[in-house]
């Protein structure tokens, strides 16, 4: 049901990206924008693993630096029936972890060094099964053409409301399209949307990885465990996270208590946490 969902969510950022596209040029923005949305797909599926490691400043981790770290993952790995990803660090005090890659051969999975100092190793091998989980469900390749969609419709709209307000754009309301007050209307509308509907993406996608996470660490106990060490630890280190990236991490690297439901990247750590505590293996 959840990858139905997010399938379907996926097509309704697509949707909206070829109605902003129609607005601006009619037909062939239309096809423009749809065109657009494709060449998108192709660099989120080709290039988001080297964009996401870039942003976050990690570097890759030899085997000889950790090699207790290395043999976890591998035998993890083994488990979930996937290849050994690569290893990275990254200097963030805050603990936190996050995985990336197209698909599992080209898997990457990032810890911080501050997961490293606070968990157990019971809970250590519950968040990279989470992770892993992650790369199994394919997860980080939709998420990210989520967040490429998103990011595309927002640059666009914002682009309309400027160039109405200095009149870049001057369709009349009897021209094919919905006139300048109905695109305008939507240039507000469409990336509230996008937003939403990504981050609904994302909050499905962590529930998703946290139960197959669980089954591939063979108990639900360590990252139930992890989950609310990592969420305390948030509120207290800060971080210096690019926000466009808060949805890769097993919980929000931001402090984000306060926000709103629909507005966050990650479900309640509470229900998380619930949920995971209810499974029996």
């Amino acid at each position: 049901m959840n990858s139905l969902k997010t399938w379907l969510l996926m097509g309704v950022l697509t949707v909206l990206l070829v109605l902003l596209g129609r607005w601006v040029g009619g037909p062939s923005g239309a096809l423009i924008f749809l065109l657009l949305a494709v060449a998108m797909n192709f660099v989120g599926y080709f290039f988001s693993d080297s964009i996401a490691l870039r942003m976050s400043g990690a570097r890759e981790l030899p085997e000889s630096e950790a090699p207790q770290l290395h043999a976890m993952i591998r035998r993890l790995a083994d488990r979930a029936g996937l290849p050994m990803p690569r290893v990275y660090i990254t200097p963030s005090p805050q603990p936190n972890a996050f995985a990336t890659g197209r698909n599992p051969q080209h898997a990457a999975v990032a810890v911080t060094e501050g997961i490293l100092r606070l968990l157990t190793p019971h809970e250590l091998e519950g968040v990279l099964a989470h992770e892993l989980a992650h790369v199994r469900n394919r997860d980080i390749l939709i998420s990210s053409m989520a967040a490429m969609l998103a990011g595309a419709i927002t640059w666009i709209a914002d682009a309309i409301q400027w160039g109405a307000i200095f009149g870049g754009f001057s369709r009349q309301d009897d021209e094919e399209g919905p006139g300048l007050l109905g695109g305008l209307f939507m240039a507000i509308l469409a990336p509230i949307a996008a937003t939403l509907i990504q981050l609904a993406i994302s909050r499905a996608r962590e529930f998703k990885a946290d139960a197959t996470g669980a089954r591939i660490a063979g108990t639900p106990d360590g990252l139930a465990s992890a989950l609310l060490k990592l969420e305390a630890a948030a509120q207290q280190i800060p971080s210096f996270v690019n926000p466009s990236t808060a949805h890769m991490y097993i919980v929000n690297p931001l402090k984000g208590s306060t926000i709103a439901g629909l507005f966050s990247t990650h479900p309640p750590i509470e229900e998380r946490v619930r949920r995971l505590r209810a499974m029996h293996l």
